[in-house]
């Protein structure tokens, strides 16, 4: 049985399948989180390897054909000291077949299920980026600059919102769902103990407290609804900001994916300036694997 494997390799996590040729999926890997820049390159390679390792299971890794992952933090892979490590960690996994590793954007994008090499991708998660896909590599980026400065329509943009809204109503003495909830989660007595209970909340908790916002919306919450709308417009902004393309949009990460009132007002804005309607991105391991398949065939003798 000819394998390919995929992967996508984030900061939370790393998730690797093997598939056959055509994509059926015969087995499935999970590893700790896969960003190289966040943590050390020869960390982030082993828990690849252990994802690889896990997903092959009784497989014979000599029938890997190719692999490809996507991984966030590509960009440290391009020195010598990622790029040593990841080479050393996959020699270890006794796969054949050379590893490629491309920036995850490029994967979020072929998990539109598309097979156009060249488009766009928006990606929310916990942080937001978008980027220009061209031969399935990455050209320009807007945005992705971090929670500090962008990552604007992000989970960390949108916990930061909920949290900024909640002073002010607390400072003001109005409440309301969004108000309550957020309050709740964070603690503090009283406007100021509010707003020192969040300061001391670590990056992630910040972040966390965005589902707040989409469940207040559905309670019907105008401060909620607010949020939502403009986070849409600053996510539709930073797609709009990169060059035209008659490629794909993809929409991709878990805002975008899991969130069907933020999906929705992005898709409407985008249709309403561009004419077209984006597609919704899928697995992106599998997205990967799909690719590996096609490079295999590609290099193969006819």
């Amino acid at each position: 049985m000819t394998l390919v494997i995929g992967g996508d390799c984030g900061g939370t996590s790393t998730r690797v399948v093997v598939t056959t040729l055509d994509g059926a999926v015969v087995g499935r890997g999970r590893g700790g989180p896969g960003n190289p820049v966040a943590r050390p390159p020869a960390s982030t390679a082993a828990a690849l390897v252990g994802a690889v390792r896990e997903a092959l299971g009784d497989l014979d890794p000599a029938d890997v054909v190719g692999a490809v992952v996507g991984v966030a933090g590509y960009s440290r892979l391009t020195t010598p000291a990622g790029a040593a490590a990841y080479a050393s960690a996959w020699a270890t996994t006794g796969v054949p077949a050379p590893l490629r590793t491309v920036g995850d954007a490029v994967v979020a994008y072929a998990a539109g299920g598309h097979d156009s090499p060249t488009g766009s991708v928006l990606i929310a998660g916990t942080g937001a980026i978008a980027c220009e896909i061209v031969d399935w590599t990455v050209g320009r980026r807007v945005d992705g600059i971090g929670w500090l400065l962008g990552d604007e329509g992000s989970g960390f943009w949108f916990g930061v919102a909920a949290a900024r809204h909640t002073a002010h109503a607390l400072h003001a003495g109005t409440d309301g769902a969004l108000v309550s909830a957020v309050h709740a989660t964070v603690g503090g007595a009283g406007p100021e103990g509010f707003v020192s209970a969040f300061y001391a909340l670590p990056r992630d908790k910040m972040a966390a407290l965005a589902p707040l916002v989409f469940e207040a919306v559905r309670l019907g919450d105008p401060a909620a609804t607010a949020i939502v709308a403009s986070g849409a417009d600053r996510l539709t902004a930073t797609l709009l900001a990169l060059p035209p393309t008659e490629g794909p949009i993809v929409l991709a990460g878990g805002l975008l994916t899991a969130v069907p009132e933020l999906r929705e007002a992005v898709e409407s804005r985008l249709h309403a300036a561009t004419g077209r309607t984006p597609l919704l991105a899928g697995d992106a391991a599998e997205a990967a694997a799909r690719l590996a398949a096609a490079q295999s065939e590609a290099r193969a003798p006819s």
